[in-house]
């Protein structure tokens, strides 16, 4: 069966290059109907942040995404375990780490080092200076046995290195790279235990993977330096090798690597600014992954059915705020309008423009109470022109604002003057004045409209009427607004224009 993970460290947000690392697994484990795992990998505890953990589960859970083993948090949003190979929590295995240390260290694959941080950063001076790479000059391999146990006897601070082999060649065949390959001369005599006591990622991971039956390791392709050393480690516990796949990184539109210094890398980010979850994972799934056609709409369940990781790419994947804006739009518009109102609702009370009272919403600026189906009416208008749930508030305050600040010469359309409009606000008002409350339809209003517009002028009637109603030079169409304001409010407004242009006169 296939079982693969996502092991995160607690040491901040959820990047989003991480959860398309999450998404990537989870759509292969679903794909071939095997499990997902989450494993919180803590070990560094200078970078640990309080909270993390609760804030990552979270996070994946608002993005609809789950798993069969690992950490989850309960109803009382506390942190519980599920699964039989744990615990998931790698502060939790340190015993574990510790034994299999010490059985590298007897079988001749490890050796303890004494070096202080003085004296490697003296030897990493040396090494810039003559131009080589820096690597760990393995002065303390050569102690003899007398001489580690007196060290160690006398209390002497020491981490665990790996042995690497002086030569020999590791060789892989990664499941997006095909072959990788590395020359043992090359790589470094890695840390595995540090002097606090803890693991080093490079053991952890490797033993963990192994003793929570791990067949596939998807990650990213900063991780493919470190093959080699996790080949060693395998091979000297006699273990079988996972599958790797290194997936490829996440990157600005200049080609660096996707950075919070150019843009949002928080994942909850997104979903606050009013990302719908569904867009922005079928987003993701589109970076560095390829259906092998034009498709670019998936749902999650279409995503699973297609997912493959012969079709993840090599090479880095722009990520594009503008083509995430368009998926989101596309999602957002296919969402029913109840729903969409409840989405949106959260942002115009955090706007102050609404405010909730138990099941009752009232306009914050009048207090007036309003009902959803009014809601609904107004969202309805704005669906086809949203990008991100964040926009509603902007493009919908007119509809609560009792006083609309604009200048006055907006209403003026193009070479038209202030008398003409005056002029054309009071015709308007007049002929909507013969619509009874009941009647003040938009079509009805339209209907108006299209008639003064042909004896004044589209742009005279249709541009005041506009602006007056929501002190905007853009908006849904004026007819539909009006009959959503209602008719007393339409006219109220009206009347504000006309005074507005009354002091111009």
């Amino acid at each position: 069966m296939v079982r693969v993970r996502f092991a995160p460290s607690p040491t901040g947000y959820l990047h989003v290059g991480s959860l398309r690392t999450f998404l990537f697994n989870w759509l292969f484990a679903r794909h071939y109907k095997g499990k997902m795992l989450l494993r919180i990998e803590d070990t560094d505890q200078k970078r640990y942040v309080s909270g993390a953990v609760e804030s990552l589960i979270k996070t994946l859970q608002d993005f609809g995404l789950d798993w069969d083993e690992g950490p989850y948090l309960d109803k009382k949003e506390q942190i519980k375990e599920m699964g039989k190979v744990g615990p998931y929590f790698q502060t939790q295995r340190l015993d574990i780490y510790k034994n299999f240390a010490q059985k590298l260290i007897d079988e001749g694959n490890a050796y303890y080092c004494f070096c202080t941080e003085q004296e490697l950063d003296k030897m990493r001076e040396k090494q810039t200076a003559k131009k080589l790479p820096p690597m760990y000059d393995e002065r303390c391999r050569r102690l003899n046995k007398e001489e580690v146990a007196l060290r160690l006897r006398s209390g002497q601070p020491y981490v665990i290195r790996l042995k690497i082999p002086e030569q020999g060649i590791v060789k892989i065949k990664d499941l997006i790279r095909n072959d990788i390959e590395f020359n043992y001369r090359d790589v470094d005599d890695a840390v595995i235990i540090k002097s606090d006591g803890f693991p080093t990622y490079h053991l952890a991971n490797v033993i963990d993977d192994h003793l929570m039956n791990i067949t596939h390791v998807l990650r990213a392709e900063e991780w493919i330096s470190s093959v080699p050393k996790h080949v060693f480690i395998y091979q000297s516990f006699g273990w079988d090798l996972p599958r790797f796949g290194h997936v490829p990184l996440l990157l600005n539109p200049d080609r660096s690597k996707l950075s919070k210094r150019q843009g949002d890398v928080a994942a909850e980010d997104y979903l606050a600014k009013g990302y719908l979850p569904e867009a922005f994972l079928n987003f993701l799934a589109l970076l560095g992954w390829n259906p092998g056609d034009n498709r670019e709409i998936f749902s999650l369940k279409e995503l699973i059915k297609e997912f493959s990781i012969e079709k993840v790419q090599k090479a880095g994947a722009i990520f594009n705020l503008e083509k995430l804006d368009w998926m989101n739009g596309c999602y957002i518009r296919k969402k029913n309008t109840e729903e969409l109102t409840r989405l949106c609702l959260p942002y115009l009370i955090n706007a102050d423009f609404i405010r909730q009272d138990g099941s009752q919403i009232f306009i914050k600026s009048s207090g007036i109470k309003i009902d959803i189906k009014w809601l609904s009416k107004i969202i309805k208008l704005e669906q086809e022109r949203l990008k991100v749930l964040n926009d509603i508030p902007e493009k919908t305050k007119f509809f609560f604002i009792k006083e609309l600040n604009y200048d006055p010469q907006i209403l003026i359309w193009k070479k038209s003057d202030v008398a003409t409009t005056k002029s054309n606000l009071e015709l308007i008002k007049n002929n909507l004045n013969k619509l009874s409350s009941n009647n003040f339809k938009a079509q009805n209003v339209q209907n108006i409209l299209n008639c003064l517009g042909k004896d004044r002028g589209v742009g005279d009637i249709f541009w005041p009427f506009r602006v007056a109603l929501t002190g905007e030079k853009s908006s849904p169409p004026p007819a539909e607004i009006a009959e959503v304001l209602g008719f007393s409010e339409a006219i109220r407004r009206i009347d504000l224009a006309l005074d507005k242009l009354n002091l111009m006169s």
